[in-house]
């Protein structure tokens, strides 16, 4: 696995230390603490574009109005020899300085450190160390903790809802999410098969409800829809092809579709998400593509209509 040994980094093929048994097994994140105190300029997120887990941290700095609050960096499209690497160096606090490779956050964190160097970390300049580095969790820290200092009060993990949030969760997560990364990265056929089948048997469930709810917890869109969200955009783009995910394309499912449009088009959502580093990203990796040739195609239509009008839609709640 390419990360960090003892501190010291070591360049390996990507998800070589994942595999148990021909199946892709998914390191667990360290770096789990809170945000201590809401500050502005305080806190600063490290992402990539090409990583949905770090996609679900953009979106939620938009839909919560912290883009002055919290500054990002963004990592180039293409890991290399080290990583993922910023183009140019950037300032990550008094406390650390510039950082050009992504494994300098962890290491100034924990200098002994040893395994996976993952994005998107949520990273406290102040103190110059990783506050957390799950993105599951930096979704609900960003959901909340700054509300007192920017006054915005939307709220996408209502209490009323939790229950359904977390049960879709529940599903999504390693059926979809994570489902896509256990076909591309299997190394035996029962693992990739096993895979596939539960990917796209929880893909048909999401298109049957879907298609008489407006989000997955019916009325509300909640984080639940955009921890979704952030594979859907991927998937015809790259993991159709790259991960061998092709029995069908989002675009075969009409209320995916419509879904995936309506939610790209949410305001500010489009930002979050480049298509160009995606395609790169995955396809530009000799562990999934070994000719590195990058596809032209397909053409994929986010800006059309989503015809998600019908169904009954209140947005996203506010907290009272």
């Amino acid at each position: 696995m390419a990360g960090l040994v003892n501190g010291q980094w070591v360049n390996t093929p990507i998800a070589q230390g994942e595999q148990k048994g021909g199946a892709f097994h998914r390191e667990p994140t360290r770096f789990r603490g809170p945000i201590e105190r809401a500050e502005a300029g305080r806190y600063q997120l490290f992402v990539s574009y090409l990583c949905p887990w770090a996609c679900r941290t953009l979106i939620v700095r938009v839909l919560k109005g912290l883009e002055d609050v919290i500054p990002v960096s963004v990592a180039e499209p293409i890991m290399g020899d080290d990583g993922w690497t910023y183009a140019t160096p950037q300032d990550a606090g008094p406390a650390l300085g510039p950082v050009r490779f992504h494994h300098q956050l962890y290491t100034a964190s924990d200098a002994t450190y040893t395994g996976k160097v993952s994005v998107p970390v949520l990273w406290d300049r102040q103190q110059g160390r990783i506050v957390n580095n799950e993105s599951a969790d930096i979704i609900r820290l960003l959901n909340t903790a700054f509300d007192g200092l920017t006054g915005n009060r939307l709220d996408l993990y209502p209490e009323s809802l939790r229950e359904t949030i977390d049960g879709w969760n529940a599903l999504i997560y390693p059926a979809v999410n994570n489902g896509v990364y256990r076909c591309g990265f299997a190394t035996s056929q029962g693992a990739y098969d096993a895979a596939f089948d539960e990917l796209f048997a929880a893909l048909d469930r999401l298109e049957a409800h879907l298609s008489g709810s407006r989000y997955l917890a019916g009325e509300y869109l909640t984080e639940a829809d955009w921890r979704l969200f952030v594979t859907l955009v991927r998937f015809d783009a790259a993991y159709h092809g790259a991960f061998k995910c092709n029995r069908q394309r989002i675009a075969d499912y009409p209320a995916l579709s419509g879904y995936l449009r309506e939610l790209y088009q949410w305001p500010g959502i489009r930002a979050t998400v480049r298509l160009d580093h995606i395609k790169t990203g995955y396809y530009v990796n000799r562990a999934i593509n070994p000719t590195l040739i990058v596809p032209k195609g397909p053409a994929i239509d986010l800006d059309g209509p989503h015809g998600r009008d019908a169904l009954p839609g209140r947005g996203i709640r506010v907290r009272e």
